[in-house]
């Protein structure tokens, strides 16, 4: 069965006059499978994710379609239900670990609530559990790591835990919204790395939240290429990224750097590839 069907998804900007953020977006996830989700900042990856994960601010209504989590529709789900589900079958791996730790909490409680409280372990199982998740990510010495309070750790050691923390609830399905953005370049290729190999330890889906095509090469099974709330392009990674049909995809691949080339300039999307894409889809303004 389909882990994830995301079926001509559409939402509106409450705050924006009813101004469309998502448009008929389609898209599938199969179990194992790590699917990217790009876009310029505003081309709607991170609405879907939220929208997927019950996050939706107030100011954004869903106006149209489905998002089916192994036949279940999530956005007809009752409250209860979907709680059992967030957090338990679906987590996430937030972008920023500064912020998604509680900063007056040692690690240890951010760890274990959730196993606690989702997965029924008692207080000796769940730091256990816990112990053996941070020994996953290649935290070293993680009796002291458990004992620490966020603002002891490095960026890239607090990202570390929350990938623990997401993946120690053996969910089927791991929301990673850009978690590379607010780390060091150094460490960026060190976390996809852990992540990748995590997903392929666990057999967890992803679904990846990028805005940067390198990544997805790195990282990605398929993608999903947005712009303005649409899907432009999606398949196999290996396919959109060496046959672009779309001549936007084609426009951002050239802008990205060339690491085989790296005297060779940037490229940016001619305004040419806009207008199209505006009488496409009757986008308003970029």
């Amino acid at each position: 069965m389909t882990l994830l069907t995301i079926d001509a998804l559409s939402a509106v900007s409450l705050r924006d006059d009813n101004r469309p953020v998502l448009s008929d977006v389609s898209l599938t996830l199969e179990p194992g499978e790590v699917r990217g989700l790009v876009g310029e900042s505003g081309a709607g990856k991170s609405t879907i994710a939220k929208a997927l994960l019950a996050m939706l601010p107030a100011t954004v209504k869903v106006t149209g379609g489905h998002i089916r989590f192994e036949g279940r529709d999530l956005l007809a789900l009752p409250g209860r239900a979907l709680r059992e589900i967030m957090g338990n079958e679906i987590t996430l791996i937030p972008q920023d670990p500064q912020t998604a730790l509680n900063p007056g909490r040692r690690i240890e409680a951010q760890l274990t609530d959730g196993l606690r409280l989702k997965r029924g372990l008692s207080g000796s199982e769940a730091r256990k559990v816990a112990l053996a998740m941070l020994e996953e990510v290649y935290i070293r010495d993680p009796e002291r790591v458990m004992r620490a309070y966020p603002h002891e750790l490095s960026g890239g050691m607090r990202q570390r835990v929350l990938i623990a923390a997401a993946f120690a609830m053996r969910p089927k399905l791991v929301v990673a919204d850009e978690p590379t953005t607010a780390l060091d370049v150094t460490v960026q290729k060190q976390i996809l790395r852990l992540i990748r190999q995590m997903q392929k330890a666990h057999g967890t889906a992803v679904l990846f939240v990028t805005h940067d095509l390198g990544v997805v090469a790195q990282i990605c099974d398929s993608v999903t290429l947005l712009y303005a709330g649409r899907v432009i392009e999606q398949g196999r990674t290996t396919d959109v990224l060496t046959n672009p049909r779309h001549a936007y995809t084609r426009a951002l691949i050239a802008a990205g750097p060339r690491y085989d080339r790296p005297d060779a300039g940037l490229e940016p999307v001619p305004d040419a590839v806009f207008a199209q894409l505006r009488a496409e889809i009757g986008e308003v303004s970029r």
